[in-house]
């Protein structure tokens, strides 16, 4: 994932950081628990396809 891109995006629900987990291909929103997608490096940022962290994966992350 670009390093630019990275720095511009945020949650589409909070408008938070997101976190990129390289080997997951997702970003995450640790304040929404969700985590977006990125399909051949394209973030899907519709809250609709994201996905709930459980609970385990929020406490990692933080």
């Amino acid at each position: 994932m670009d390093k630019k891109l990275l720095d511009i995006l945020a949650c589409p629900s909070c408008k938070s950081s997101l976190k990129y987990l390289k080997e997951e291909q997702e970003l995450v929103c640790v304040p929404c628990r969700l985590a977006y997608e990125v399909r051949d490096d394209i973030p899907i940022m519709l809250i609709d396809e994201a996905r709930k962290l459980t609970s385990d994966e929020a406490k990692a992350l933080r």
